[in-house]
């Protein structure tokens, strides 16, 4: 397994599994004093990622995703042993980060600039020019675990293709994957110094995040962290990704079927780990009756446990910490007056599929992110009430609307706050090409492959005065 020589300090940390607790694995802690190491390794992986030519760069994104795709059973076994995936969310999660590794290798080769038109401008005949897209330099990356792997790749592709150095540190609980994955990247070519990875806390990550040395922090996590990021980082472009509580709206000429089996699998996928994932489905009064029995029939079919057996459809939450935080929202919302439809036994890390129904608009799992497999259900009386509730949260990555009129769909897609609209599909839909990012006090900056690496690229503009005279 892939390890950077740096000072340790602070010992070793236990990976353990999700679903029985059982260690799979350790990482080397990286103290807080030993971050002026790691950022002078990291300024020698800068000069080394720059001299790469677009083409190397292109080829290792390429051979990494090649190496992956013929690794992707182990990849993904690793997955569920340490983030609790199901094996057939893990495997998905594996093709995705071979999806977004190429991609990344495609920007490489292809967003190098665009001509200026200087003499379309009078005064400017006689100059003509281009722009470059040139490397930051040194990135911080700070990713969660919930997709331990596609995340992570998500951070070093575009990076690496623009011709930077990044020091990734990843999610303590989830590390082994992003591990893997530089471990990859160097066998298809990379070299060493161009990513440093750490293991810490939040001490680490705070002194990090504020060197002068690092141009960018790229960061992915809750908000709180979000907060302490903006406030220590001082002069530097910030990209950071802070969760969402998607809302979903299901009119009454929508195919309900279609509705259902969406809204389930976007609800309760990697167990409601999932920054887009469905939270509150917003349905029109006169089909909710018939959507929410449906809706609570289909949950119940979901079988939840092991997540490494194939019959599994919700594994564990990341611990048994967090699933006993999502057992207390719940019931904060059940002694506010809300009413459980289904789910609502924990057992450990375990916290079956929860749907809920007249939830006051003041309790948390209404208006904060769950991180759970729990969903609110909510009969609205049309598509303006069903929007203006969809809008109340301060925050918001991504909506869905089903619905057979096109036109009500274009209403809806302009006036929801969301940085993603998706029209008859559930809110978690996400192609790892497409601009990714949220509204108001969800988001800064935009992920998706082409877009992460314009954020970590500047442009250089050369200008040739007296061309062609």
């Amino acid at each position: 397994m892939y390890s950077v020589p740096l000072p340790v300090g602070e010992g070793m940390s236990p990976v353990r599994s999700p679903y029985d607790g059982e260690t799979i694995g350790s990482v080397c802690l990286t103290a807080a004093d030993a971050v002026d190491e790691v950022l002078r390794r990291a300024r020698t992986g800068r000069t080394t990622a720059r001299s790469l030519s677009r083409a190397a760069r292109a080829s290792v994104l390429d051979g990494a995703a090649r190496l992956i795709e013929e690794r992707a059973e182990s990849f993904a076994r690793l997955i569920v042993s340490e983030a609790g995936k199901t094996i057939t969310q893990a495997r998905k999660e594996t093709g995705r980060a071979v999806n977004t590794l190429r991609l990344s290798a495609a920007e490489a080769r292809r967003n190098a600039g665009e001509v200026v038109p200087f003499d379309a401008y009078a005064g400017s005949e006689g100059r003509t020019g281009w722009f470059t897209r040139e490397p930051l330099g040194i990135i911080a990356a700070v990713t969660p675990y919930n997709d331990p792997l596609n995340l992570v790749a998500h951070k070093l592709g575009p990076a690496i293709a623009g011709g930077n150095a990044v020091v990734l540190k990843p999610s303590l609980l989830t590390p082994l994957s992003a591990l893997r994955l530089v471990d990859t990247l160097v066998e298809a070519g990379l070299p060493e110094e161009v990513v440093t990875v750490v293991n810490g806390g939040a001490e680490l990550g705070a002194a990090l995040v504020a060197a002068p040395d690092v141009r960018m922090v790229s960061f992915t996590g809750g908000f709180r962290t979000g907060e302490a990021i903006a406030r220590s980082a001082g002069l530097k472009k910030l990209a950071m990704d802070l969760g969402g509580n998607a809302p979903v709206v299901v009119l009454a000429d929508a195919d309900l079927d279609a509705a259902v089996e969406a809204c389930v699998s976007g609800a309760f996928w990697a167990a409601g780990q999932n920054c887009i994932g469905t939270q509150r489905i917003l349905v029109e009064r006169g089909v909710y009756e018939a959507f929410r029995d449906a809706f609570v029939a289909r949950t119940r079919l979901l079988r939840t446990g092991d997540p490494a057996d194939e019959r599994t459809d919700v594994g564990p939450l990341i611990s048994e910490r967090a699933a006993a935080a999502a057992e207390a929202t719940v019931a904060a919302a059940l002694a506010g007056g809300a009413r459980l439809l289904c789910g609502h036994e924990r057992d450990g890390a375990l916290y079956p599929p929860t749907v809920l129904e007249d939830v006051p608009g003041t309790a948390a799992v209404w208006r904060d992110e769950a991180f759970a497999p729990v969903v609110v259900l909510q009969a609205v009386d049309s598509l303006e009430e069903a929007i203006e509730r969809a809008n109340e949260i301060d925050f918001s990555l991504h909506a869905g609307i089903f619905t057979s009129s096109l036109d009500r769909a274009m209403a809806a897609a302009r006036r929801l706050e969301a940085g993603g609209v998706m029209v008859n599909d559930s809110s978690d839909y996400r192609f790892d090409a497409m601009p990714f990012g949220g509204f108001k006090y969800g988001s800064m900056g935009r992920e998706g492959v082409r877009f992460a690496y314009e954020e970590m690229t500047q442009p250089k503009v050369v200008c040739l005065n007296g061309a062609g005279t």
